[in-house]
């Protein structure tokens, strides 16, 4: 058994940790930024963590109506750009806190007027101690290079900042997160058997929309750090203004299909992989009722028992990219094992990454 797939299992303890521990800080952070409300936002990452950046921007944009912009490292490190950042909120990501390039943005950040957060696993990183305050992911020590339960912790401390940020996020739907992560880990057995089908997959599609995008992000890079896997991402928007075109018969494709905003289509893209004999499979959930395109995807269909939706101000998606990319990480981790490979171990690649 890999230590990757040991820490996918850990992650409903961890995302539960990180959400009740971290849960008062956020409602310190919502009087603060009520009191020094923010125009813009900006989120610096690299890796793993830029992917759930792509997760915060949705989030953030969507629930609070705030502007959110992913940073361009470069333009700090290389080019050495002063941006005028009063009013604003820059909020860098790293598992470590030792990201050289994040860690100067945020730096930068701070002598050119902005309120600066970190969001990491580590209490006594530089980048904890650089920021105002730190949102703290509470996963415990992460063993395998392949980052797993710190990219959901990630994800859940977005949530709480989305909070902070007046969204109209309640506590006693935090807490069910934990529940449909654990939901999602019921469907090892068969993820582990169906991995066996893509032995000798060299390319991949995974698509996602929406919330769901930094998802088909971060099941890529699994696909290609753990597997050697050319993986390509894609919205499902995106994927019809050209690049459909290189997806043939048998092709694989594995997207992420929540029901709610972003359901129509997703249907409509299935229709066109189906015209196409592409072999899609589907990662969805109980709540996704019947429906002719899920129909034609019967037997390549990864269903979360457990019924994801909420019916509020919020989109009925809002809480499926956590327990979502469960199945899409122990995939990899098993098609990995299949594989030959070691998933804890990707050639070339170390757990801390700097870069300038």
């Amino acid at each position: 058994m890999s230590k990757m797939v040991e820490e996918i299992r850990q992650q409903p303890a961890a995302v539960e940790r990180t959400l009740k521990a971290e849960w008062k800080h956020a409602v310190k952070l919502r009087k603060h930024f009520e009191e020094h409300p923010v125009r813009m936002i900006v989120l610096a990452a690299r890796g793993t963590s830029d992917n759930a950046a792509q997760f915060g921007r949705y989030l953030l944009e969507i629930s609070t109506g705030i502007p959110v912009s992913l940073a361009a490292p470069s333009v700090t490190t290389l080019y050495h750009s002063k941006l005028k950042l009063s009013d604003t909120a820059v909020v860098a990501i790293s598992q470590s806190g030792e990201s050289t390039d994040t860690n100067l943005v945020l730096e930068e950040a701070k002598k050119s007027g902005a309120f600066t957060i970190g969001i990491t696993n580590e209490s006594e990183s530089s980048l904890a101690k650089m920021a105002d305050e730190a949102l703290l992911v509470r996963a415990g020590k992460e063993k395998s290079v392949a980052a797993t339960k710190t990219y959901t912790g990630q994800l859940a401390c977005f949530y709480l900042l989305a909070y902070a940020l007046g969204a109209p996020i309640a506590e006693e739907d935090l807490q069910k997160i934990p529940d449909f992560t654990a939901a999602a880990l019921q469907l090892e057995d068969e993820i582990a058997a169906r991995a066996q089908r893509y032995c000798f997959m060299h390319h991949a599609l995974c698509v996602g929309r929406g919330l769901n995008y930094s998802n088909s992000f971060e099941f890529a890079l699994k696909l290609m750090e753990t597997c050697y896997v050319v993986a390509e991402r894609f919205s499902s928007a995106d994927l019809l203004h050209g690049p459909i075109a290189m997806v043939g018969e048998a092709f694989p494709a594995f997207l992420f299909c929540p029901s709610g905003t972003t359901w129509k289509s997703s249907c409509e893209l299935l229709e066109k992989l189906n015209a196409i004999k592409a072999e899609s499979t589907l990662i969805t959930d109980r709540s996704n009722k019947p429906a002719a395109a899920l129909k034609m995807a019967e037997r390549n269909r990864l269903t979360i028992p457990a019924d994801i939706a909420f019916k509020g101000p919020l989109p009925e998606e809002v809480y499926t990219p956590i327990p979502y990319i469960i199945p899409a990480q122990l995939f990899a981790g098993n098609l990995a094992e299949v594989k030959g490979l070691d998933p804890d171990k990707p050639r070339t690649l170390s757990k801390v990454t700097l870069t300038i």
